[in-house]
């Protein structure tokens, strides 16, 4: 069809040009110039007054789908993929929705058509705290049957546990029993999760756009960058090398342990940060261990290797980039592929015996356990795990110290199978880290641990030993803001005179006001002993006063044991003193935890 100059607002070399042009359009083309129509004329009519034409009705844009992306997070990485993947979506035209699981209602279920889980697995194959009520609804008798629904799940995990990425693998099979079909197949990332998350999104894309038209107007691009908040050029996957301060051991002399406080420069680097947030550091391999694999090996360290894109001496490749301090079922079973040794590969047929041998032994203990290995130095490191980041609970407040990061870390040290063992990142820190010396860093945001917004809220914190850390963060922000709140701090370790961390300042917080009540117990210097959850106990009724005046808790540190047992005594604490069920206990607590007023930062 011909345009017609006599029929239309256009002059004759406007009508040629359009008459050249239209006929050459793709039906997509056609539909990205009527909503690039559409939103020119839009923003004219707001910005100059309105002039009476009557152009050719216009083909309407395709409506993008709804997608709902729900993540499960405990440091932060799976909520942060979450709402990186949502952007990337929008940015194509998709209507996103990005949430915590926990402030889903479980029955909106059944009203989302596609559903992408971002979840990490936490402790030995648990769903880590903001997950829980929405995995006890989906594996529950309530889940709704769901027809045309749609998902994929990316799982976050550590390999060297033994349920590697167990949360997202449940979420998986459960969303396929109640009806869902797979966008894309589930994807698990180990601790090196940048790579495998963005193959990921790509290929939700790719399958959410299948049969759609998604690309956005200029209108929606425009605001989705217009949006968008300026940030650092350093991240994860780009770290800025930081110099150290300061590098100073809290212990007093005669200590059975040794905590390190690091004052890290962030000058430069445009990073910033807020309470709660944690510090990623990239550590090196102790050079000894590294010089007793190559010994091992018989390989030449100056041989040269690739590393993905990057050629590098060997030597360089296992201090720098790969971890040989820890075994996995994956590194083992490939490491067989490796070796001539029978044993061996009858090892990792056994399941059983393999995490048996896994247990606190390390890259040194295979190489030399079963040997001969047939394979070059290339071929070894090709295998390896890339090193991982060490994440470190940030102890100080970024508007009390501006441009500065100060960190609290544990020396881990203790023998195994004949050998003695080291914390790579806590050592390195402990022995060979002076000041002067640079890491690379990256700050890791956790919007699960976070002071109350509103500075009023009365705060309780559990941090023995360096569960202390960010306690320290809440209390240096809270002193610079003037914040009104009350605050009661629950510190333990093992003896007052040479294990009480920041022993000074804690007791000018408490003198000048900004701390108002300070407990504390030392385990060692008694003769029964005694750990933070027995002082809770001890004041369980000013306690639960606290908690029917709002008040928000904390607790740091320890998984295993220590977050165990204060969880279960905060419940024995509500139980006994609000004169209620056990069930109705569990209750409060876990309204509590979603109205964010129980949050745990624990490892």
């Amino acid at each position: 069809m011909q345009l017609q100059v006599m029929n239309s607002p256009f002059n004759q070399e406007q009508a040629e040009l359009l008459n050249r042009l239209l006929p050459t359009l793709t039906e997509t083309q056609s539909l990205w110039l009527s909503g690039y129509l559409a939103a020119i004329q839009s923003s004219s009519l707001q910005a100059a007054p309105a002039v009476e034409e009557r152009p050719a009705p216009a083909a309407a844009p395709a409506i993008p789908k709804e997608v709902t992306i729900l993540f499960g997070s405990q440091t932060g990485n799976a909520q942060n993929l979450a709402k990186k993947t949502g952007k990337t979506l929008e940015d194509k035209g998709f209507q996103v929705t990005v949430s915590a699981m926990s402030d889903f209602k479980p029955n909106n279920l059944k009203k989302v058509k596609n559903l992408l889980i971002v979840v990490s697995t936490h402790g030995e194959g648990d769903p880590p705290d903001n997950a829980l009520t929405f995995h006890e609804f989906v594996h529950g008798k309530r889940a709704p049957k769901m027809e045309d629904f749609r998902y994929s799940v990316l799982a976050l995990g550590d390999s060297s546990y033994e349920f590697f990425c167990q949360t997202g693998k449940d979420f998986d099979k459960r969303l396929e029993e109640l009806g869902g079909t797979r966008i894309t197949p589930r994807v698990d990332c180990d601790l090196d999760f940048e790579e495998p998350a963005a193959e990921w999104a790509e290929a939700v894309l790719a399958g959410l756009s299948e049969g759609e038209s998604s690309s956005p107007s200029p209108a929606a691009a425009a605001s989705v960058s217009a949006s968008a908040p300026a940030e650092s050029v350093y991240s994860r996957s780009n770290p800025f090398r930081a110099e150290v301060l300061e590098n100073l051991n809290l212990n007093g002399r005669g200590s059975n342990k040794e905590t390190r406080h690091l004052e890290i420069s962030l000058e430069g680097s445009g990073l910033t940060y807020q309470p709660g947030d944690s510090l990623g550091v990239y550590p090196e391999n102790d050079p000894e261990l590294v010089d007793l694999l190559l010994a091992e090996m018989s390989w030449d360290p100056e041989e040269a290797v690739r590393v993905k894109e990057e050629t590098v001496t060997l030597k360089e490749a296992l201090t720098a980039h790969f971890e040989i301090t820890v075994l996995t079922k994956p590194l083992v079973e490939k490491a067989a592929k490796l070796s001539g040794n029978e044993d061996l590969h009858l090892l990792v047929s056994d399941s059983n015996q393999l995490k048996s041998y896994m247990n606190g032994r390390d890259l040194i203990d295979l190489v030399r356990d079963f040997k001969p290995w047939n394979s070059s130095a290339q071929e070894f490191v090709s295998i390896l795990r890339k090193m991982p980041a060490r994440l470190y609970s940030i102890s100080s407040s970024f508007e009390a110290n501006p441009d500065e990061v100060h960190l609290t870390i544990g020396a881990v040290r203790y023998d195994a199978h004949g050998r003695e063992r080291k914390g790579v990142c806590s050592i390195l820190c402990a022995e060979r880290l002076q000041p002067g010396d640079t890491l690379p860093v990256f700050i890791q945001h956790n919007e699960n641990f976070k002071l109350p917004e509103n500075p009023d809220t009365p705060i309780i914190m559990v941090g023995p030993g360096t569960g202390i850390a960010p306690f320290r963060s809440f209390m240096q922000d809270r002193e610079e803001s003037g914040a009104d709140g009350k605050s009661w701090i629950f510190f333990g370790d093992q003896h007052f005179v040479t294990d009480f961390l920041y022993q000074t300042e804690w007791q000018k917080w408490l003198k000048d006001g900004v701390l108002s009540k300070l407990d504390v117990a030392f385990s060692r210097d008694g003769d029964e002993k005694v750990y933070v959850q027995h002082r809770m106990q001890e004041n369980s009724k000013e306690l639960f006063q606290w908690l029917q005046e709002g008040a928000a808790v904390y607790i740091c540190g320890d998984e295993k044991n220590m977050a165990h047992d204060v969880h279960n005594t905060l419940i024995d604490i509500i139980e006994k003193e609000g004169g209620i069920s056990r069930d109705q206990a569990l209750e409060y607590l876990a309204d509590m935890q979603k109205n964010k007023r129980y949050q745990r930062d624990v490892y």
